[in-house]
């Protein structure tokens, strides 16, 4: 079988197990969980051997004509292209995919709507591989949407509660309101380039004999990084993310470390050529990389739900390779795109392990129950090895990653003025960009160290127990049996298929440049010294507040608000900015003063005027028609001596007027 086959099956495997599960999952409730399953690993083994049978070399490409679009110099064209970046990715993505299938069938086996579930987990899998595969524009907006509508339903998974709700409806309509610049970049940069085919645009921008450029680059690229901040969850678009925690725990691995998030990330790689293209669009990209990755690391550090600390930091993580995107090296941002899906999805189904065992999302209350690490040793190992993943400790896999984007960072600030590789060109990243992204990723290096930190003495072997935490009412994704149940084994050894990338895939930067264009990923002295220093500076004063706070949580317990947490040592770091932080700096009244009310006003000045002047013209002339009706029904007797009457009568007034026009006339 050819390549080009193989990788064709890829996307469409899950998507016949999505159709299947549809149609026959609640019929015979015995194919479910096959239906979910064996199609995700079967594409995940051919993403295996489509990379294996690319090796980093020259792309796989195929096309076929789609359909016309009026215009014969624009068509859409079900396009293949598999690079070095798409083979990764689209072998993460099932990886992820499948372990998330495979941890479902244990996390929710008494679940009644576990068949539509896993039916749209495949289709969301299905819609990732074709955007990671596609080489048209249009195809991949496809996957694009469908990823977007099968989050809202996988997020409102637990309908029930108002919160999913909610979530998920926030989901679709702040990721929809990225999407439409989104599409509006897509066919101005098509109809600036001539062409839907990625490979064609990229390849226009990068050639050094072609002469193309983009007649205005800025426009194009900040209308798509508006798409890209909703998908990824970049400032100002990323209050989604945080809500839609309110869906099961699988599925928010699958978002965070696979699929909808990275799309976003993976997609401006693809088109970094457009970006590099325009200086201002990558001081932008870097200014909204640094805004977010700080800000989401300080909200991180004072949330009390164990899946709304991964949940900011997973946007911080993203905000790293949108910041080595805004320094020009998609090498790096893909590396840490790759190393964080590993290890992300490590620590969210790990964290639903927790849950399942401990009843409750709180930190606050698992801290008190003294901690998960007897109970759940597997889960306590393996989310150990994803939060040193997660604060860049070497050797584990994010400690490389992270540092290729640091380095690149640093390149380009120093040289004032870089050459980045851009798709295979040179071009130069503006110095502020650099210095933008190495500042911040260097603090927020400290910061994730500091609440990765805070969320493993939380739930660790070292918290004390004061009593037993009650399950959470109000905790939406605490499955009915979760409370001290035991954890099915599949669940358990899913975490450890997981935990071996996020050991050992970072040192594998050795072996994979060839797929990364062939850039170097050793970490240079300087920024893994001083990466490596602020974050071990942030994990040692987080340990140091930990032991203040619990040495004098007794003495310091808030009688008047029991829900306080005295022993939180995010408390003592943050200070007065706890309290913004854990509302994430007020993001939604933010959302609400200048979005939200302004369209309810809106909405309601539209309805008082449909109400009030197209309702009164509508009702007006309906009633007038009506009026003029019922008196020519009313004339209309069928009494002939009526219309004698009426005729003579009429005949007796024209008369009449006849006479006196005829006086009249006389007399003048």
């Amino acid at each position: 079988m050819t390549t080009t086959t193989l990788a064709v099956l890829v996307p469409v495997l899950p998507f016949l197990g999505a159709l299947a599960g549809l149609l026959l999952g609640r019929r015979v409730p015995g194919l479910a969980r096959p239906l979910a399953v064996l199609p995700t690993l079967l594409a995940t083994v051919l993403t295996v051997l489509v990379a294996a049978r690319q090796g980093g070399g020259p792309a796989i490409q195929a096309a076929s004509g789609l359909t016309p679009t009026g215009n014969e110099a624009l068509p859409v064209q079900l396009a293949l292209h598999v690079d070095g970046f798409a083979a990764l990715v689209a072998v993460l993505v099932g990886v992820v995919a499948s372990c998330v299938q495979l941890y479902s069938t244990g996390y929710l086996r008494d679940d009644p709507r576990y068949a539509s579930y896993a039916a749209l987990v495949s289709l969301f899998t299905a819609a990732m591989l074709l955007v990671v595969y596609s080489d048209d524009l249009i195809v991949l907006l496809v996957g694009w949407e469908v990823m977007g509508i099968c989050s809202y339903f996988l997020v409102g998974h637990y309908w029930e509660t108002r919160a999913a709700r909610a979530a998920s409806l926030k989901a679709f309509l702040v990721t929809k309101l990225g999407d439409v610049p989104f599409l509006i970049g897509i066919f101005a940069l098509a109809s600036d380039a001539g062409t839907f085919r990625i490979s064609d645009i990229v390849t226009r921008l990068t050639s050094s004999v072609s002469g193309f450029e983009l007649a205005h680059p800025t426009v194009v690229a900040l209308l798509l990084l508006a798409g890209v901040a909703g998908k990824s969850a970049q400032f100002p678009l990323h209050v989604w993310l945080p809500d839609a925690m309110a869906g099961p725990t699988p599925v928010s691995a699958l978002i965070h470390a696979a699929t909808m998030v990275a799309a976003g990330v993976y997609v401006v790689a693809r088109l970094l050529p457009v970006f590099v293209a325009s200086g201002a669009a990558l001081v932008v990209m870097a200014v909204i990389a640094a805004v977010t990755m700080i800000g989401s690391a300080l909200a991180a550090l004072a949330q009390d739900d164990i899946k709304r600390v991964l949940a900011y930091s997973t946007i911080g993580q993203l905000a790293y390779m949108t910041a080595a995107l805004a320094v020009a090296d998609r090498g790096a941002a893909v590396f840490h795109l790759i190393s964080h899906g590993a290890f992300k999805a490590l620590l969210f189904l790990a964290a639903g392990v927790v849950i399942h065992v401990a009843g409750t999302n709180s930190l606050a209350a698992i801290g008190r129950s003294g901690g998960i690490a007897k109970r759940a040793p597997d889960a306590f190992w393996t989310m150990t090895i994803g939060l040193l993943a997660l604060a860049a400790m070497p050797p584990f896999s994010g400690f490389f990653s992270k540092e290729a984007v640091l380095g690149a960072a640093e390149h380009a600030a120093l040289a004032g003025g870089s050459e980045g590789a851009a798709g295979g060109a040179e071009q130069a990243v503006p110095a502020a960009a650099g210095w933008i992204v190495l500042v911040a990723g260097l603090l927020t290096a400290l910061l994730t160290a500091a609440y990765a930190t805070r969320l493993w003495l939380r739930i660790g072997p070292l918290a004390r127990r004061e009593q037993a935490p009650a399950p959470a009412a109000d905790a939406p994704d605490a499955p009915a049996d979760g409370h001290g149940a035991a954890t099915p084994l599949v669940m358990n050894i899913v975490l450890w298929v997981l935990a071996a990338p996020s050991l050992a895939f970072g040192l594998a930067f050795a072996v994979l440049p060839e797929w990364f264009d062939g850039g170097s990923f050793a970490p240079t002295a300087t920024t893994s010294v001083l990466a490596t220093g602020v974050a071990l500076v942030g994990a040692l004063v987080t340990y140091a507040a930990w032991r203040h706070t619990t040495a004098h949580a007794a003495a310091r317990a808030d009688t008047a608000n029991p829900a306080a947490d005295p022993a939180d040592p995010g408390r003592l770091l943050l200070g007065p900015l706890h309290r913004a932080a854990a509302s994430g700096f007020h993001a939604d009244a933010a959302a609400t003063a200048l979005l939200v009310r302004p369209t309810q006003g809106a909405a309601r000045l539209v309805r008082f005027f449909d109400r009030t002047v197209i309702d009164t013209y509508v009702t007006g002339a309906g009633g007038l028609t009506r009026l003029l009706g019922t008196l020519a029904r009313r004339a209309q007797t069928g009494n002939v001596q009526t219309y004698l009457t009426a005729l003579l009568a009429g005949s007796v007034v024209l008369a009449v007027a006849a006479v006196l026009a005829a006086t009249g006339g006389g007399g003048a």
